[in-house]
């Protein structure tokens, strides 16, 4: 819908196999059907038509004509309202919506003849450059660095809905993701980026409203161009969801939560869900697509069925121009219009899945090939979850250039590391270097693996540490949902325990991974809650859970942890050692007197063949000597990774060495100051499942620690 100056409004929907489309005007509360205005003319596939007299604020939803053919894949019904998919505001409850089928619940091959229009949310015509001019009045964003970048996983509900200093009427509200003290928070623990799980509106799933629940996390989009109100503060939402029954305030409210955010030197990253809608599969609902035009909005088999490789029922087709379409006006939308920095795409070998190569994954599909060549997306960030349930569906590695991936095997062998039964010095070593064998061969850099040890699906850390099984009974399935392929360990005692043995090792074990996961090579992620040891009380499908299982608990949260992610940050800041942006060669670097990276044993000897092949004492030692960029190295890093349960004594290389980090005793010295007493010259005790770092200075002075992100803005 696009406003024509003042004289009226140009309607366009797209209906390859419909014989008639209607727009339908509704009164301001939504309630009344005031007119009924058949399209005029089709061209392409496009349904178009003026109407005078339209404008703003108009309230609307579509109907269309056409054949009903299940077997083919059509499911015209006109007696159902449809919502347009390129509705940029949408008030109105959806809470029931997963019940609106289109089909005789009595006989699903037959349509159904009532006319659903009351129950309905109509879309709401707005002032595109209006929206837009408010979108270029956000605070530019900061623009870092890949290498700079440390990434924070969150929901935004979840993660202040408990805060004790957040003002109550901003808990678990975009405005209290942007709180003081929010904003305290992640300059305390060195983020630069938040991730936010899926705020593009979306619908609870039937069997879900059958159970009482929700669907927390949002991956059931229903407006890929609208803001999710359930996130806005209380006057906001009570406006979307009915009274006014206008969204104005939560997109206001969204676009100032980035606003502040960009003032504070962090970017806003959104997880999107472009792979499947909200409609689900055969039995699923009737609420846009499907009635519009099923067969060409959805990847379909030559007997009607839809293709599953999302396991969500449907799958959009994204070889059809007017989806790809769609998507890339979503996202420029949501660049422009409310000033995000980039997006995390779910399921993204989806997206990739070409029709014309037997939908198998192609770097360079439709829409990777739109990406890449917009101007306006070209200054974002792009991250792949490089893998979906269909067949060929783990495409880790496989993107293209500017596109950075989910390192799931990097998450593993962390975890198998420092929790598991079997890990090798090999195995870690490729991780910790940036999987050169996943990403190098498409000539990207270390930067292209994005580093985790939990994420939104699947156990926290402390969850992680804390239990051998998942407990998913509070979802409902019997335990049958999540993955049982976790890698987790419970240190003696299933769940929570006031042993004071078994909680020292689970502490060690959280600071060890966290150690790990930040002196890594690439770019890291930290999942919101883990700083705190935020537990979800076993639950590694916490999908269904708005409540305190998701909710953090700050409060009850563990200081130290927090203490101590805020010094691994900031050691990675001040040593370019940590986060070097060109794959290691074992060769010194240009004016260089020592390799770049230089593995060593216990003894001091480089390792041989069958060193890196074991699995026993968990133990492995790097030296890295890179400077920031292409500038010479202020120092020389010793790192030391060791999941033994017994200590080792190692020999260092010559020279005097200090100490700046040992997980065990939960310490970090960034600063220089307090490791300037500490020095060491020969041999260095590594105590049992630590991680240590020394430094040993360099030609010169040693640094100051750089600033961490962004001051305010005057």
């Amino acid at each position: 819908m696009a406003l024509d100056g003042r004289t009226g409004l140009n309607v366009a929907v797209f209906s390859r196999r419909a014989t008639a489309v209607e727009l339908c005007c509704f009164s301001a509360d939504g309630a009344t059907e005031m007119a009924r205005l058949r399209l005029p003319a089709c061209t392409d596939g496009i349904w178009h038509g003026f109407v005078p007299g339209l404008g703003a604020g108009q309230r609307y939803g579509l109907r269309a004509h056409g054949p009903w053919d299940p077997r083919a894949g059509h499911f015209f019904n006109p007696a159902k309202l449809l919502i347009d998919p390129w509705a940029r505001s949408l008030p109105g409850s959806v809470d029931k919506l997963a019940l609106e089928t289109g089909f005789r619940a009595d006989a699903p091959e037959l349509p159904d003849a009532e006319d659903n229009a009351a129950r309905m949310p109509k879309a709401r015509v707005l002032d595109l450059e209006a929206e837009l001019r408010a979108g270029a009045a956000i605070a530019p964003g900061p623009g870092i660095a890949m290498a700079h970048t440390v990434l924070y996983e969150a929901h935004v509900k979840s993660l202040t809905r408990l805060h004790p200093e957040v003002p109550e009427a901003q808990r678990g509200t975009y405005a209290g993701l942007a709180s003081p003290v929010m904003l305290a928070h992640y300059r305390r623990i060195g983020v630069t980026s938040l991730c936010l799980l899926p705020v593009q509106r979306h619908l609870d799933e039937r069997h879900l409203i059958e159970r009482g629940l929700v669907n927390h996390w949002g991956y059931n989009t229903l407006g890929f161009f609208v803001p999710e109100p359930r996130y806005a503060s209380a006057a906001a939402r009570a406006d979307a969801l009915g009274g006014r029954l206008d969204d104005a305030g939560v997109r206001a409210e969204f676009r100032a939560m980035v606003d502040t955010l960009h003032r504070h030197g962090i970017e806003v990253l959104l997880d999107v869900v472009y792979n499947h809608s909200a409609e689900g599969g055969a039995l699923g609902p009737t609420l846009s697509w499907r009635g519009l035009d099923n067969a060409a909005w959805y990847a379909l088999d030559a007997q009607g069925h839809y293709l599953n490789p999302t396991g969500c029922g449907n799958t959009f087709d994204m070889g059809g121009p007017h989806v790809v379409q769609m998507v890339m006006d979503s996202l420029r939308w949501w660049v422009q219009a409310f000033g995000v920095d980039g997006f995390r795409f779910d399921l993204a070998v989806s997206l990739g899945r070409d029709p014309l190569l037997g939908r198998h994954f192609h770097p360079l599909g439709a829409l990777f090939a739109a990406i890449a060549q917009d101007p306006v997306l070209a200054r974002v960030k792009w991250i792949a979850e490089p893998w979906d349930v269909g067949a060929d569906g783990y495409q880790i590695g496989r993107f293209g250039p500017r596109w950075h991936e989910w390192n799931d095997q990097l998450r593993d062998t962390l975890r198998a590391w420092w929790l598991g039964p079997v890990c090798t010095r090999g195995q870690l070593a490729r991780r910790l270097t940036g999987s050169s064998d996943i990403f190098e061969a498409t000539g990207r850099s270390p930067l292209a693996s994005i580093n985790m040890v939990t994420a939104h699906d699947g156990f926290t850390l402390a969850d992680l540490t804390s239990y051998s099984r998942k407990h998913n009974e509070a979802n409902g399935e019997n335990n049958r949902d999540g993955n049982d392929y976790n890698l987790s360990a419970n240190g003696g005692h299933e769940g929570p325990t006031q042993d004071p043995v078994i909680v020292q090792r689970r502490a060690r074990w959280r600071r060890g991974l966290l150690a790990t996961l930040l002196c890594a090579q690439g770019v890291p992620q930290l999942l919101a809650g883990d700083e705190i040891a935020h537990s979800q009380q076993g639950n590694n499908n916490a999908y269904c859970q708005d409540n305190p299982i998701s909710w953090l608990d700050w409060a009850g949260g563990d200081a130290q942890l927090t203490d101590f992610v805020a010094g691994l940050t900031a050691l990675r800041r001040r040593y370019p050692g940590l986060r070097h942006a060109q794959w290691f060669h074992g060769v010194p670097l240009p004016g260089e007197n020592w390799p770049d990276i230089e593995w060593r044993t216990a003894s001091g000897a480089p390792p041989q063949l069958p060193d890196w092949e074991r699995a026993d004492g968990r133990l492995l030692i790097c030296t890295i000597t890179v400077g920031e960029a292409d500038q010479p190295a202020h120092e020389r890093l010793l790192l030391v990774v060791h999941a033994g349960e017994q200590a080792v004594d190692i020999q260092l290389p010559p020279g005097h060495w200090q100490p700046v980090l040992d997980s065990a005793q939960a310490w970090v010295a960034c600063d220089g100051a307090e490791a300037a007493s500490a020095i060491v010259q020969t041999v260095f005790r590594v105590t049992p499942q630590s991680v240590h770092l020394l430094v040993q200075p360099l030609h010169y002075a040693p640094r100051a620690l750089p600033p961490p992100p962004k001051e305010p803005t005057p």
